[in-house]
């Protein structure tokens, strides 16, 4: 049995960067042959790409978990790793996108439409493409980055020009098999309708498309019934049609209330995507009146009553039966004609330009904050130094100066030097913490040292601890034999 789901959760997960190779070209007869290590692939991407053959999420709700390739690493030899593989997810016209906490990522509507759900991580550099006049020859290379992690909640919100609104076993679905090839399920009990069935309602010179929401009650923009479920299938109608059964046997329903029931519960749900769509409030859609199951003497009747009511709030009332065909001729064309007019009179979409922002002059691209945590210590907040983290191998005290290099380079040291923090000071950076040594000189006359080693990291005049105690010990008019109790 075929099953329609229209919202589930997703974790996607882009693929990670390859590490860059330090490497250094050996050849015989060529003992200097300089570095030639290569740089890492960047991982694979999950994009998200709107596919007119694909109806439903159901793909989804059995396998919520989706992963790009992870980009190689890079070789000697100036090699670089491959690229990893993009993931492509096909999802259905009108899906909306929503991270975490509820706000709006994307508005999927058109086939071909496409989104990033998750970027891949950068592939480090290599050692030959670091080397500079005052590198010629780095032993370390970067770290590729970690690709990035959501999860994210689809949300389908079915394309339909014409939305068919009512009451549970109103003739909805009814009216939908006889207008379109679709072929929905028909029963004589309430909630017969689970899930929207879509149709293709074909005239003499226009084509639309007509959507059956499943029954509404009372409360149902609140929740009651299968009222939340369905409703966000009508914010993309640009005609909502009222189908009332005009023969129905319960006591304290006629359709005029039906209507107005059901029109509290329109009003009373707004939309999450007004000003995304274009449509506007459901408030402002057009409405037509279709008075249903008029083959039974008692609904003709019930019709004749009600038709001029209706009438006098400017809706246009069809009188018709899915059972007989009666009156579905001049109500396909009807729809038709309003369908054409309201896409007439909405604007033109006009593609959308790209805007290019421009860095102001005096951006830092970093912040400094005072540490709430650590007492005198301060936290370095930006892209490009939570990035430069990831990429270090700590392990390596030649990328370490080079890490330091790169953030003198940026202003991180004046920084922390004009808001006043002391040597030794914790300064965090992403998830790193160490001490700050602004005695390290930096800059981009490195010493020549072994490779993998940076002799400036050796170079402090801080006072170490044990120098710190002696220190103390001597103030006090203590010596060293004092310690073991000798006088």
């Amino acid at each position: 049995m075929s099953r329609f789901v229209d919202r589930v959760t997703i974790h996607v997960a882009a693929g990670n960067g390859g590490h860059g190779c330090s490497s250094v070209h050996r050849e015989k007869f060529k003992p200097l042959g300089g570095p030639d290590g290569g740089n890492g692939g960047n991982g694979g991407s999950v994009q998200l790409v709107v596919d007119p053959q694909v109806h439903t999420l159901l793909d989804f709700h059995f396998r919520p978990h989706a992963k790009a390739g992870n980009g190689k690493p890079g070789m000697g030899d100036n090699r670089d790793g491959a690229m990893g593989e993009d993931l492509i997810l096909k999802v259905p016209d009108g899906t909306v996108v929503l991270d975490a906490d509820g706000s709006i990522v994307a508005d999927l509507v058109g086939a071909g439409t496409v989104f990033e759900a998750a970027q891949g991580g950068r592939g480090g550099l290599g050692n030959a493409a670091l080397a500079s006049r005052a590198r010629k020859a780095p032993g370390f290379a970067l770290l590729g980055e970690e690709g990035q992690q959501r999860d994210l909640v689809l949300e389908l919100k079915s394309v339909a020009d014409v939305g068919l609104v009512g009451f549970p076993s109103a003739g909805k679905s009814s009216l939908v098999s006889v207008l379109s090839a679709a072929k929905p399920k028909i029963a004589d009990y309430p909630f017969t309708t689970l899930v929207p069935n879509l149709g293709v309602v074909q005239t003499a010179g226009d084509v639309f498309t007509i959507a059956d929401v499943p029954g509404l009650i009372p409360g149902a923009s609140t929740g009651r019934g299968l009222g939340l479920e369905f409703l966000r299938h009508l914010e993309r109608c640009a005609v909502l049609a009222h189908v009332v059964d005009c023969a129905t046997l319960e006591p304290g329903r006629d359709p005029v209330s039906d209507i107005d029931a059901l029109e509290a519960e329109l009003a009373a749900y707004r939309p999450a995507l007004d000003a995304d769509h274009g449509l506007g409030d459901l408030a402002d859609r057009p409405r037509v009146v279709i008075l249903n199951k008029v083959d039974v003497p008692d609904a003709a009747e019930l019709a004749d009553l009600v038709e001029p009511e209706l009438a006098e709030r400017g809706w246009p009332v069809f009188r018709i039966s899915a059972v007989s065909h009666v009156g579905l001729r001049e109500l396909t064309f009807a729809l038709a004609d309003m369908v054409r007019d309201y896409r007439a009179a909405q604007p033109k979409q006009v593609a959308r330009r790209a805007i290019i922002r421009p860095k102001a002059v005096d951006e830092t691209g970093f912040t400094v904050v005072a540490d709430p945590d650590i007492a005198g210590g301060f936290i370095v907040r930006g892209a490009r130094p939570e990035r430069w983290i990831v990429q270090t191998q700590f392990d390596n005290d030649e990328a370490v100066g080079y890490l330091a290099d790169r953030l003198n380079r940026l202003g991180v040291e004046d920084e922390l030097v004009r808001l006043g923090a002391e040597p030794g000071a914790s300064v965090t950076i992403g998830a790193v913490t160490f001490d700050w040594e602004p005695s390290t000189p930096m800059g981009d006359d490195v010493p020549i040292t072994g490779r993998g080693t940076d002799i400036r990291l050796d170079r402090s005049e801080r006072v170490g601890a044990a120098e710190r105690k002696q220190a103390r010990r001597v103030r006090r008019g203590l010596h060293e034999d004092d310690e073991n109790g000798d006088r």
